[in-house]
């Protein structure tokens, strides 16, 4: 199947990465080249010529994750604000916004799920939590402070993994009450 005319090598690459996902959260890590490809719309040939065996494919939408929340976070930050906790407030923002379909939450927390399970994935995600412990120790916040804002931002952002995710109202109150935590002497 030749490569989509119009589409150029970026997005044939952002769509194959968009089709793992896809086929992985509904497949699992097993999933086939050939599924993947297909559901992208290009040829086997045309996903190696991007991402030479499938652990490349795979590392690589793992990274894009990552990739995607760190910008996330990035955007959330206040160019207004110079205090002490400014990245933990970025952090809390982009980890309790509700802009995003509480059945698009589930679904790429399943597929993080589904990638932890492969031992390089795993350690990828160690790295990039240990870098964020360091960033976020290093925001100029008692460190009992940035644990307790990031795990209670963390632990309100996977609860719809369990089907009881927070109303659009509560995640607001608990993420202003999390950023007072921040900004308190």
């Amino acid at each position: 199947m030749p490569r989509k005319a119009g589409r150029s090598p970026d997005e044939t690459r952002r769509a194959l990465l968009d089709a793992a996902a896809a086929v992985i959260r509904t497949r699992g890590v097993s999933a086939s080249l050939d599924d993947i490809a297909r559901h992208a719309g290009v040829s086997k040939g045309g996903l190696l010529y991007h991402f030479p065996a499938k652990d490349a494919l795979v590392r690589t939408l793992a990274q894009d994750i990552l990739d995607t929340f760190r910008t996330e976070v990035r955007k959330a930050l206040d160019p207004a604000d110079t205090a002490p906790g400014r990245l933990t407030r970025a952090y809390v923002r982009a980890s309790l916004d509700t802009s995003h379909d509480e059945a698009a939450i589930r679904e790429n927390i399943a597929l993080i799920a589904q990638l932890m399970s492969i031992p390089e994935v795993a350690e990828l995600a160690r790295a990039d939590a240990a870098r964020w412990e360091r960033e976020l120790h290093d925001d100029g916040l008692p460190r009992d402070v940035v644990t307790l804002v990031v795990a209670a931002a963390d632990g309100a952002s996977t609860a719809p993994l369990w089907g009881v995710g927070i109303d659009v109202a509560a995640a607001r109150r608990l993420e202003q009450q999390l950023l007072a935590l921040t900004l308190a002497d």
